[in-house]
Formats: structure tokens, C-alpha cells, sequence
């Protein structure tokens, strides 16, 4: 179902305005497919025939083409698609979500010392071999490049949009200085270049409002995005949390097949995440779930 913004509980207004996800050393990542512009035809395409491979050398195999992720038909009137969760599941899979949340004007907190980043949730996440989807601002993957392309080629993560500007797209949004609605579509095609400019390549078309805050106008004007929107049915609770445990209960507590949990990954705003993460995965395990991709969930 989908969580209009004004009625999200208080534990979700906290994760809302939250900042920050990091990452180390990713797997190596497959080699990168050869540029669509490239002007030297390929064998088919001229018609010649290819080459054998030399005595003694086996041809390498053709790698697959990476299959587009699904998204949701636009609704009624042209709006943004809004998804919080797989309804009516049969299998027991789960979406574990982490927004990377760093407002436009935060780069002097940066500067000084406060760290926006977790790379040992990230680590965490790898070591247990957890799939994750990770809701990233633009202005974060500036600030950390190395860590969103480590993210952004690990196949085992995926980045999602959360705007460039961590802005709200809805007013009122806690506080958040709101994005000019004309501004909208601009503000998300922005962080969209950052991800490219970082060199992550796991991006996909799926767009978290900065604090959960939308109304129709805002999803009336994403529509040249070309996204769907992402929310959640379990909310961690993890925004300032000091108890691991309450945390991990929440989670594992509300779960249910197909639900789709929002975290976040910020040393300086949600310090115990990776803590209660290394509950909640065996827990859910021994329940039978599995960690999915949100592009997995949704197909």
C-alpha cells in the first residue's frame, strides 16, 4: 500500500531526514560492456564472418545483457507510480533498503568531520551476503565517489535515486527546504548524473522522496523522470536509535512476505544499524526469508 507522506509515523519522520551510507572494497565487479557510440561494427553487423579463436585458446563465452529492471506503469493522470511492498506473496523474500541522505548544504559539516558514511554496514552486508538496495542523494556520491562506484559495481547492491538535494518534494516535510516543483525532474536527472559520474553502473530507475514527502503535484511532476517511486511497509526505527535490539525487534517483528524496510547507513545519525543487522539476518533467515534487490522484489 502506499504511506502518504502526512500520515507516516514518528519513527519514520526521524529515518526520513537522516544522511549517509559508505562502503569498502566490493567484489570485482564484471567488466564494463563496450560503449553503445563505439563506431567499429561489430561481425554481425557487417555481415563478415569472425574470426576463429587460435589454436590452443577457447573463445570466451558472450556475456549476457543486463536485463532492464522492472517499474510501474504510470498511474491515473500521469502520475509517478508509487511502491511500498510485494502485496500477496507467496515467497518469503524481503527488501532491505539504506538511504544514503546528505542535503546539498552539508558539505561544511563534511568538511569538519561529521561522516555521512558506514562502510562497516556495508562490509556487514557483504560478509553476510545480504542484497541490498541503497537510496542515494547525488550530493552524497559526490562527497564519497570511491564509495558510491565501490557500491554501484558490487553486484550484489544496487543504487536507487533519493534526489540530488535531499530537498523535500511536498511541504511540510519536517523542516527540509523544498525543490521549486519545475525543479523536480531536474533535481533527480542531477543525482542520476553524479551516480554516472562516480562510475556506478548498478543504478536503477527507482526514486525515494527526501522524508516520504509527496502529494499528487510532486508525482505529477517526476513523470519526465521516468521512475517509480519507492516507499516501505516496516520502518526500523533505526533514526537515532542507541538500542540495537529495539531496533532489530522492530524489523524482525514486521516483517512479512514481500515487505520492503527502510534503514539507513550514517555513522552520526543511526550509530547502531549495522549492530542490529547482524541480528535481524540470521533471525529472518531462520524464518525462512531471503534478501532481495527492490528490482527483485518488484518483478
Amino acid at each position: 500500500m502506499t504511506i502518504p507522506a502526512r500520515k507516516l509515523s514518528a519513527l519514520a519522520l526521524l529515518g526520513a531526514v537522516l544522511v549517509g551510507c559508505g562502503g569498502g572494497a566490493a567484489e570485482p565487479p564484471p567488466a564494463p560492456a563496450s560503449p553503445a557510440s563505439s563506431t567499429k561494427p561489430s561481425p554481425a553487423a557487417s555481415g563478415a564472418k569472425a574470426a576463429p579463436p587460435a589454436p590452443g585458446h577457447q573463445a570466451a563465452p558472450a556475456r549476457p545483457a543486463r536485463k532492464a529492471p522492472p517499474t510501474l506503469a504510470p498511474a491515473a493522470g500521469g502520475l509517478t507510480a508509487v511502491y511500498s511492498h510485494r502485496a500477496k506473496s507467496a515467497e518469503k523474500v524481503v527488501a532491505l533498503t539504506f538511504d544514503a541522505d546528505m542535503t546539498a548544504d552539508q558539505g561544511p559539516r563534511a568538511a569538519r568531520g561529521e561522516r555521512f558514511d558506514n562502510p562497516q554496514l556495508i562490509a556487514t552486508l557483504r560478509r553476510l551476503k545480504v542484497d541490498a538496495t541503497v537510496f542515494m542523494t547525488g550530493r552524497w556520491a559526490e562527497e564519497y565517489p570511491d564509495q558510491a562506484r565501490s557500491i554501484g559495481n558490487d553486484p550484489r547492491f544496487e543504487i536507487a535515486n533519493h534526489s540530488y538535494s535531499h530537498y523535500a518534494f511536498a511541504e511540510p516535510c519536517y523542516g527540509l527546504p523544498t525543490v521549486a516543483r519545475p525543479d523536480m525532474a531536474a533535481d533527480v536527472q542531477r543525482a542520476f548524473d553524479a551516480f554516472r559520474d562516480a562510475g556506478a553502473t548498478n543504478v536503477v530507475p527507482y526514486f525515494r522522496f527526501p522524508g516520504g514527502c509527496y502529494d499528487d503535484d510532486a508525482r505529477r511532476a517526476l513523470a519526465p523522470a521516468g521512475v517509480t517511486a519507492v516507499q516501505w511497509d516496516v520502518v526500523s526505527g533505526d533514526a537515532f536509535a542507541k538500542d540495537a535490539d529495539a531496533v532489530a525487534d522492530q524489523v524482525v517483528d514486521g516483517v512479512r512476505p514481500g515487505s520492503l524496510v527502510v534503514m539507513h547507513c550514517t555513522r552520526s545519525a543511526a550509530p547502531v544499524t549495522e549492530q542490529a543487522i547482524r541480528r535481524i539476518v540470521p533471525e529472518l533467515r531462520a524464518k525462512g526469508y531471503r534478501f532481495v534487490k527492490v528490482s527483485e522484489l518488484m518483478s
